[in-house]
């Protein structure tokens, strides 16, 4: 999340008289085959990974145009497993603070690599705004010397990640990734990605110098994403940690899921993700900024959190995973609660959709957001509208299912815009 960032509670009621049980083996059942879901989420995240770090090789083997485009769409393919997974973020502590490793934003890319003139020399906030660890071996981060000699993965993740103190010093996972695939998206709210050249990697007709050192923090960061998917997927195993504490206690685990759901919709899609790149008309609060592939990210988002409510997520090979589901048990306690959410999350689809549509025509995002664009703009707030609305029958099934209070992340370009201007 961005500096913007911060929790409400949505003052979920909590019914006075109590709600007569369902049988114990519901929760169960829901709670298994939601721990199932997220278990593959994580297995084809880890899988295209795999796709991603054999195509980074490949590029580094041979840096060609075409090359490159294979890793690019590698990336791209990577993201689609990924974002369904983020539901499972918000109500599950291990998913939460692992989170930041593998999907950390916005970063300021002149920690790894060079950058235009027009990103600036320094920033009050923080020191290694352009240190450029790829054309400086030896560093100073908090008064102490760093040997950056060898780009290896322990380097990225336990020396420069957050170096500093500061969440902007974003050195590892796929937005990491996507900026040495891409580079700076130097077009604003105009077309265009990013146009890194595959010659910034070719040791023998080098770009931009230190080409050797570019691919080696490339495949450290790829090699590292592995390792932090891997340990992932066996958190959400038989026995793992994550599906161990969701299942401890099942009304918790319950809540988790709508948590999960609630907060992903509200505080952090519509808000920090989308709400505020457009009050701002900012391209540099777009998520994917680098690859301008924001759009399926959202898009994807939302499908993992209509995935979780329904139970069930088609994987990377076409077949499906599904069983008993959170919209099983709120229709058996409301069934008018469960179809207000069930039309709620289609209607954000639909909106997510027409996004996509214009997308792929070929307005990317940054565009759609962008000062003026009044049709655009309408596009975006369309999706922050559904969002922000199917968030409120995620709360009332909290009440519906007597879990307790509902406390979803929240965002001040939602509920207090003017601070985001101040």
């Amino acid at each position: 999340m961005s500096k913007f960032g911060r929790a409400i509670a949505f003052g979920a009621m909590v019914l006075a008289a109590p709600v007569v049980s369902v049988n114990a083996a519901e929760p169960v059942g829901i709670l298994n085959n939601y721990a199932n879901i997220a278990h593959v989420g994580y297995e084809d995240s880890l899988i295209t990974a795999k796709k991603l770090d054999t195509a980074i090789d490949g590029l580094i083997a041979n840096p060609t145009a075409e090359t490159l485009s294979a890793a690019r769409e590698a990336w791209l393919d990577a993201r689609v497993p990924y974002q369904q997974t983020e539901a499972f973020r918000f109500g599950n502590a291990i998913v939460d603070d692992w989170e930041g490793r593998v999907n950390a934003w916005p970063l300021d890319e002149g920690l790894i690599d060079y950058v235009d003139p027009s990103y600036g020399m320094e920033s009050d906030q923080n020191p290694l705004y352009t240190v450029n660890v790829i054309a400086n071996p030896k560093l100073k981060i908090a008064g102490q010397n760093v040997d950056a000699t060898n780009i290896t993965p322990e380097l990225l993740s336990e020396t420069l990640q957050e170096a500093g103190g500061v969440e902007a010093n974003v050195a590892t996972g796929y937005h990491a990734i996507e900026f040495l695939l891409w580079g700076q998206d130097l077009n604003g709210t105009g077309p265009g990605a990013g146009n890194r050249p595959a010659s910034d990697y070719d040791t023998q007709n080098c770009t931009n110098g230190h080409c050797d050192r570019r691919a080696e923090y490339l495949k450290a960061a790829s090699t590292l994403l592995i390792a932090d998917l891997q340990e992932m997927v066996g958190n959400w195993e038989e026995g793992g940690a994550a599906r161990a504490a969701l299942l401890e206690n099942p009304d918790a685990g319950l809540l988790a899921i709508l948590t999960g759901m609630g907060s992903l919709s509200y505080g952090e899609l519509a808000g920090e993700r989308i709400k505020l790149g457009l009050l701002l008309h900012d391209p540099e609060e777009e998520h994917d900024c680098f690859s301008d592939n924001t759009y399926n990210s959202h898009y994807y988002d939302q499908m993992g959190i209509r995935n979780v409510y329904l139970g069930q997520y088609e994987r990377i090979d076409g077949s499906m995973v599904s069983g008993p589901s959170i919209s099983d048990l709120v229709a058996e306690k409301s069934p008018a609660v469960d179809k207000e959410l069930r039309a709620k999350l289609d209607a954000t689809v639909s909106a997510m959709e027409q996004m996509r549509q214009r997308a792929q025509s070929g307005e990317a995002y940054d565009q759609m957001i962008g000062e003026g664009n009044e049709s655009g703009n309408a596009i975006i707030q369309a999706v922050v509208d559904g969002l922000v609305a199917q968030t409120r029958p995620i709360e009332r099934a909290v009440a519906e299912l007597n879990l307790g209070q509902a406390s979803f992340e929240g965002s001040d370009s939602l509920d207090n815009p003017n601070a985001v201007f101040q």
